[in-house]
C-alpha cells in the first residue's frame, strides 16, 4: 500500500473528505460555515493576511473535524461497547475540534473588528 502514484494517493484524499461530508453532519455544517467566512472575506476585502489567517483556522477546523470523525469510526471499530476509555477519547477529541473552532471564532471576529470600519466608511455609513 505504500509508495502510491500521486493521483491515486490525491484520489483516496478526496474520497476522504467526500465520506466525511456524506456521513458526518458536523463536517458539513463547518463545511458552510468556512463559506461563510469566505463570503466574509470577498464582502470586508480585508489585507492578504486575514485571507491566510481565515484560510488556515478553517482548513484546520475541517481538517481536525475529518480527523475526529475518522478516530471515532475507528473506536466504534475496535470497541462498539460504552467504556470510561472509550468515552473520555472521543470527548477529547470533540473537544480539539471545540478548541479550534474558538480560535476560528476569534480570528473572525478581530478581521471584523480590524476591517469593519475601513469597510463602513467605503460605503458611507
Amino acid at each position: 500500500m505504500k509508495n502510491r502514484p500521486f493521483r491515486e494517493r490525491m484520489g483516496f484524499a478526496l474520497e476522504g473528505i467526500r465520506t466525511g461530508w456524506r456521513r458526518e453532519a458536523s463536517f458539513r455544517t463547518q463545511t458552510m460555515l468556512a463559506g461563510c467566512a469566505l463570503l466574509a472575506l470577498l464582502v470586508l476585502r480585508p489585507a492578504p493576511i486575514w485571507w491566510g489567517l481565515v484560510a488556515v483556522t478553517c482548513a484546520l477546523v475541517l481538517a481536525l473535524e475529518l480527523l475526529n470523525s475518522a478516530m471515532e469510526a475507528v473506536i466504534d471499530l475496535l470497541h462498539p461497547g460504552i467504556h470510561p476509555s472509550i468515552k473520555i477519547a472521543k470527548d477529547m477529541l470533540a473537544g480539539a475540534v471545540l478548541t479550534i473552532s474558538a480560535a476560528a471564532l476569534v480570528v473572525g471576529v478581530a478581521m471584523v473588528v480590524a476591517t469593519g470600519p475601513a469597510f463602513l466608511a467605503e460605503i458611507g455609513l
